[in-house]
């Protein structure tokens, strides 16, 4: 197990973007869409493009378990919804330094939630 969690991680060093599979809440189908993340040590940080108001964060809400695709290098997470305003904040903040406070700005419209995804 260790040593897919390695190669995870690896994959996950060189890529901007990943595929997360979440549940649907309605629908109870599988629904996969590409998103921004950031990796720090075993912790994987999602930021839903339009907060609250983002589907997959909602259906994440009911079936937290996720699913992430790093080109391949696949993992089913816990998805831990953090919604205090500086840890979102933080998050924010991450996201920004990696991507870029304009194309951040440019993508995300509302910033009152993040997901924490742990890895295990």
């Amino acid at each position: 197990m260790p040593a897919r969690n390695d190669a995870l991680k690896d994959r996950l060093s060189h890529v901007r973007e990943i595929e997360i599979s979440v549940t649907g809440r309605n629908s109870g189908r599988t629904i996969s869409i590409p998103v921004w993340f950031v990796l720090e040590g075993e912790r994987l940080y999602l930021l839903p493009v339009q907060g609250s108001d983002t589907q997959w964060y909602k259906n994440a809400l009911k079936n937290p378990t996720i699913r992430i695709d790093a080109r391949g290098a696949e993992a089913k997470l816990q998805a831990v919804r953090i919604t205090d305003a500086k840890e979102v904040s933080s998050v924010v903040e991450k996201f920004r330094t990696k991507y870029g406070p304009g194309d951040v700005k440019k993508y995300y419209s509302k910033f009152d939630v993040a997901v924490l995804a742990q890895m295990s």
